[in-house]
């Protein structure tokens, strides 16, 4: 009986130091030293307790192996985490609004490494961010990730749609301005054509004056 005991407490044991991307209703929240099955099981933990806090997690950092390239360590953060920097190439356009960013330096996170046993283990968690959470239920990263990307795409076409408008206005323009330049011309050689007629006119009724 003893020992039957001692199994159970072993596996007890075991059991809440590994573990998986569910467990259960409530989700526990991180601590150094937990371990996983897999990078995988990881973040999916990290969203399912970020869906508890209601925060939404970004997929961070990653350290490779030097021996065969393979990941052996993942940071995962909020969304909020860090400043967004705008680069040396991006254009501001002026007549369209700037993006809002969501960033607010927020630090709260969760590191993970790849121990010899093959686990990968939380070595790093800091729990407090730096802006108020949005309560359970919140969309999880795969999901924002998503309508990110579909957003990025929608705004490329609309570009795309705005150079193509800014083309045919400018053809436009051009072909208005070729229109005026031959109504121009035509009024002129109509003029001209009205002034030789009444100047034919003028030289035909001269002899019949004259009779």
């Amino acid at each position: 009986m003893e020992l039957e005991a001692e199994l159970v407490t072993a596996n007890e044991s075991s059991a809440e130091k590994t573990v998986g991307p569910c467990v259960g209703a409530s989700i526990l929240e991180p601590y150094i030293g937990m371990e996983f099955d897999s990078e995988a099981d990881a973040k999916n933990f990290y969203d399912e307790y970020a869906r508890q806090e209601g925060f939404i997690v970004r997929i961070d950092k990653c350290h490779r192996s030097e021996i065969d390239n393979r990941i052996i360590s993942r940071r995962l953060t909020c969304n909020k985490e860090g400043f967004h920097v705008r680069g040396k190439n991006d254009k501001v356009n002026p007549y369209r609004k700037p993006r809002v960013s969501i960033r607010e330096g927020c630090e709260a996170m969760m590191m993970v490494k790849v121990n010899k046993c093959g686990k990968w283990v939380v070595t790093k968690f800091v729990k407090e961010h730096s802006h108020p959470l949005m309560g359970s239920g919140v969309r999880s990263y795969r999901t924002t990730e998503s309508k990110d990307k579909r957003i990025r795409q929608l705004t490329k076409e609309l570009e795309r749609r705005d150079q193509q408008c800014q083309q045919y206005r400018k053809l436009i323009l051009s072909l208005l301005e070729t229109v005026e330049e031959q109504n121009k011309f035509l009024s002129t050689k109509v003029e001209h054509v009205v002034q030789c007629v009444k100047q034919l006119e003028n030289d035909v009724q001269k002899p019949l004056d004259t009779s």
